[in-house]
């Protein structure tokens, strides 16, 4: 039980890259906010986009809209009874080597958590749009998996890394590209001479200052309030579980209990508006992705993510001044 390597993982995670180089198939949950940036993204990023009407696209979108208005009526009260189960104690080990894992330790440091088997169908989905990119054998692997496996596949440790190209804009400027959706960059951090011990220089150095370009955690995790949990990472690992049949998923559920804590956990979207995901008769939720009458399935071209560092220095004397 201590980090066996899911070959189906990795071999998944090499099918993605290549499918994201011919384009990538999304699912769009119709009938969210805002209607707008669902028809500048048709027009800017679906193939064929451009030539679509955007009356037909309107209107698509309202009648989805009109669904979820049905839904808060005949579904009230649908999030708030996810289902939970605790960790075993066969899976114990596997959570004890999680907690001591550094990216771990940094992405939940400041809220009451617990690790959790949640049902997937009611968690409330403030991602609007997933990557469908699964093929049926991938799917038929997920489904033949353990429980030790499925732990692993929602809280990796040990995942390969997406490639990345690094290009040199000029003396002060650095573009970083990986096809990822979880590219990103980390917060600055200053470091001393003994912290990086091999990198000369034309004379003494007293401290470095450096920000760090890579990928989050990207464990599994969600937010509850009271008896609704709201999705924050791991949308596509969602959608495949649920795709292969599965009704659970493991995951890092962090508990709040006022808006400063959610501003603390949640992505921009849920702390915004928390009333609309923790409070509304009906939110979207995962089981949305799989209505027809509400997801609708989109061609995208190839698209990298980019993250662009600038460097500027700036050396002046001060003069007290009386």
């Amino acid at each position: 039980m201590h980090g066996r390597p899911n070959l189906s993982v990795t071999r998944k995670a090499e099918e993605t890259l290549l499918e994201r180089s011919k384009g990538a198939d999304l699912v769009w949950l119709l009938g969210q906010p805002h209607l707008g940036e669902y028809l500048d993204f048709v027009k800017g990023k679906v193939i064929g986009g451009a030539d679509l009407d955007p009356r037909k696209l309107a209107d698509e979108w309202r009648v989805a809209n009109d669904v979820y208005a049905e839904l808060e009526r005949t579904e009230a009260g649908f999030a708030d009874e996810t289902k939970r189960r605790p960790v075993g104690r066969k899976l114990a080990p596997l959570v004890r080597r999680l907690e001591e894992n550094p990216w771990f330790r940094d992405s939940f440091d400041n809220l009451p958590y617990a690790v959790e088997r949640v049902e997937l169908d009611r968690l409330v989905a403030s991602q609007i749009h997933v990557e469908h990119a699964f093929t049926k054998g991938f799917l038929n692997r997920l489904a033949a998996m353990d429980d030790e496996d499925l732990f692993h596949f929602c809280l990796p440790v040990d995942k390969p890394q997406p490639p990345v190209t690094i290009t040199r804009l000029s003396g002060d400027r650095f573009v970083f590209t990986s096809p990822s959706t979880d590219f990103r960059s980390h917060s600055p951090r200053l470091l001393r001479p003994e912290q990086i011990p091999q990198i000369t220089s034309s004379g003494p150095i007293a401290a470095f200052v450096g920000i760090a370009v890579g990928f989050g955690s990207n464990f599994l995790s969600a937010v509850r309030s009271d008896t609704r949990i709201c999705l924050q990472n791991g949308y596509h690992r969602a959608f495949a579980l649920r795709s292969a049949g599965l009704k659970y998923a493991w995951c890092v559920v962090e508990d709040v209990t006022r808006k400063d804590e959610l501003k603390l956990t949640a992505d921009e979207t849920v702390a915004d508006d928390p009333e609309f995901y923790f409070a509304s008769k009906r939110p979207p939720v995962i089981k949305d992705f799989f209505d027809r009458r509400l997801a609708k399935r989109l061609r995208v071209r190839p698209m990298q993510n980019h993250v662009e560092v600038e460097i500027k220095v700036r050396s002046s004397v001060a003069t007290p001044w009386n």
